[in-house]
């Protein structure tokens, strides 16, 4: 039974190794596939790259190239240098010139330019692409000649490399390639052309630098001239301007002398000033220590007093103070005690009142009742009831006149009616009291018959017509 169970763990370990081996394998696979691109090549990864273009270029980085799909290869950035001697090139003027040149290239970097280098260069070889780049340069370096005159070419070099290069890169842009530099030699021609150009401009050169010398031992001769007069005159210009300068040095010397003078005076003054002002200033500060003190004193002997009168008076007016507050309080409540009792007072009168006008509103009910609902009636049931004091109101308003304290002066005559002058005076007297019809009538009431007989002062029978003037008329 043990020798099975061994058999099985050494098969599940051996297993476990050919897994553990495999997946180191595949790691390592991983690892080798993964490339990193220098910074003088281009990593060119072709087959399936998935971007929509035949090939996948990168420069200075890395990518992972993946089995059986993919692959890869390097492009070379290391510069060629390409020697063209292009010879019977015709120029714009039919005048054949050779024109010796280096021309130096490189695979390009740029994205665009970079991928043409990948689809048309990958997988030649230096000299192949050097053949390729020398016949798009020779084919450029023609037209360009062709497209230039002789002067120009000849004098403006810089023009000439500048058409050479715009037109030499923008073709070799097409297979990939970057135009590097371009070095001219020297341009010559069959025909003597651009030697005779070069010995006119020579003698032209000659005859200006003997020009230029004569003219400068002119201007040297002229010059010398010149500078005698003007040593002359700038000497002169020179001894009067010292003159000028001593003049005006010695003015400057005694304005000198006297502003230092003055500014001694005024210095002096200063001094002396400040000195008065300082000894002021000290006597002034000693009056102000004085008035200080003196101040500090009065201030003590203040507080001293403050403590012997004032605060035991502040004292006693605090006391006179709780007590007046207490006596007030006292007063209050005694103030409103006997408000109290007089509002109660006041309420009790009022409620006594309006019993007594409740009870006479009751009574005068009752009189309207009796008199059968008639005001009127009930008026004259009133009067009626008042008549005995009014006769004796009446009777006493001439009661207590003394007539023996009455004196007359009469003078014996008579009036009209047979009156002497103490009757007439006491008939008028009596007279000044209302009679009874009159106060009925000023009550709209009518004295009964019994009470119109005679008069009682002058002893005569009344008029039987004798009515108030408001008195209301029978009906007849």
């Amino acid at each position: 039974m043990l020798v099975p169970l061994q058999l099985g763990g050494g098969a599940s370990l051996l297993a476990i190794g050919f897994a553990i081996l495999f997946f180191f394998i595949i790691i390592i696979s991983f690892i080798r596939r993964y490339k990193r691109c220098p910074s003088d090549r281009i990593l060119v990864v072709y087959g399936k790259v998935g971007t929509g273009n035949s090939a996948k270029c990168i420069h200075g980085g890395a990518a992972f190239i993946w089995p059986v799909i993919q692959d890869y290869e390097y492009l070379d950035l290391t510069p060629i240098s390409i020697e063209v001697d292009l010879a019977n090139a015709l120029s714009k003027q039919n005048i054949r010139v050779n024109v010796p040149s280096r021309f130096t290239i490189g695979v390009s970097t740029e994205p665009g330019v970079m991928q043409n280098a990948a689809e048309r260069l990958l997988g030649l070889g230096a000299q192949e692409v050097q053949d390729l780049a020398k016949e798009i340069i020779f084919g450029q370096l023609r037209l360009v000649v062709a497209s230039m005159d002789i002067e120009e070419i000849n004098s403006d070099r810089d023009k000439f490399l500048t058409n050479i290069s715009q037109s030499v890169e923008s073709e070799l842009k097409k297979v990939g390639l970057k135009l590097i530099n371009v070095n001219i030699t020297d341009i010559v021609d069959e025909s003597g052309y651009i030697e005779a150009l070069g010995k006119e401009a020579a003698a032209h050169a000659i005859n200006a630098a003997r020009k230029s010398v004569a003219e400068k031992n002119r201007d040297g001769s002229i010059g010398e001239a010149n500078a005698v007069q003007d040593e002359r005159t700038q000497v002169a210009a020179a001894n009067a301007k010292a003159v000028e300068g001593e003049n005006i040095a010695k003015i400057n010397v005694a304005n000198s002398d006297s502003l230092r003078r003055q500014r001694e005076a005024e210095a002096e003054r200063t001094a002396i000033a400040a000195e008065k002002v300082q000894s002021a200033k000290a006597l002034e500060e000693s009056y102000a220590a004085e008035r200080d003190a003196e101040l500090a004193r009065a201030e003590r002997e203040r507080s001293s007093q403050m403590a012997d009168i004032v605060v035991p008076a502040e004292i006693d007016k605090k006391k006179v103070e709780i007590d007046a507050e207490a006596d007030a309080e006292r007063t209050r409540r005694i103030a409103k005690g006997e408000a109290d009792a007089i509002l109660f007072k006041a309420q009790a009168e009022a409620q006594g009142i309006l019993e007594v006008l409740t009870k006479q509103a009751e009574g005068l009910d009752k009189i309207v009742q009796a008199a059968g609902d008639s005001p009127k009636d009930a008026v004259l049931l009133l009067v009626a009831d008042k008549l005995p004091e009014l006769v004796k109101t009446q009777a006493e308003a001439i009661k207590n006149i003394k007539i023996d304290k009455v004196t007359v002066w009469d003078t014996g005559a008579k009036t009209e009616d047979g009156k002497n002058s103490t009757a007439n005076f006491i008939s008028g007297m009596y007279k000044s009291v209302p009679p009874l019809q009159d106060m009925f009538n000023m009550a709209g009431m009518q004295l009964p018959e019994y009470l119109k007989g005679k008069n009682v002062v002058e002893g005569e029978d009344a008029p039987k017509d004798t009515k108030s003037p408001t008195a209301p008329k029978k009906n007849e």
